[in-house]
């Protein structure tokens, strides 16, 4: 199984084969525009404006498994993504990202790259860890997806190459990026 062989319906409902990415570096995230991460929204479009024309691509996924953070339709996300974020890379349906309902992409990242904890000597993951402690500590017993905008990257081979848990702002991921271009 490979990153490419997966197949997901874009925010309009088309069906999209991941193997069209060959060659590109991908940032593949959860989204929810109603979450307190949702300005990231704003710092992925920046990284995808950036370097989209040396190969980036941003794959979206919203969903509202955390705390209702994306309540709306797909056409309402896009139109928030759009109208309050400037998104332009590519949106992708709602769904599950942990769970028995996840989306196979979903599963198949989280088998590549677990997760690790968070950074406790950053005060902003740090911050998160205890919310999550406190507030949903079955969250932090397996390597599932913890919260919106966890982002994963991707080479120009389909290697995931790192996990980004979801206090890491994305510009914080630029090095890696342009080391991958």
């Amino acid at each position: 199984m490979a990153i490419y062989d997966f197949k997901v319906n874009n925010i309009d409902g088309k069906k999209i084969e991941l193997s069209q990415y060959k060659g590109k570096v991908l940032i593949i995230v959860n989204t929810a525009t109603k979450c307190g991460f949702a300005p990231q929204l704003e710092d992925l479009q920046k990284l995808y404006t950036k370097y989209k024309d040396r190969g980036l691509e941003i794959l979206g996924f919203p969903s509202n498994q955390f705390e209702n953070q994306e309540p709306g339709s797909n056409e309402d996300v896009k139109k928030v993504c759009s109208i309050n974020y400037g998104v332009t890379f590519n949106m992708f349906e709602k769904a599950d990202v942990r769970g028995k309902d996840s989306l196979p992409i979903f599963n198949y990242l989280i088998s590549e790259k677990p997760f690790r904890g968070f950074n406790l000597n950053d005060p902003q993951q740090k911050f998160f860890n205890t919310f999550l402690e406190e507030n949903f500590p079955e969250s932090l017993i397996d390597d599932s997806i913890k919260w919106n905008f966890t982002k994963f990257l991707v080479d120009r081979n389909g290697k995931i190459i790192g996990r980004f848990e979801s206090p890491v702002d994305p510009l914080s991921m630029e090095s890696y990026i342009e080391a991958l271009l």
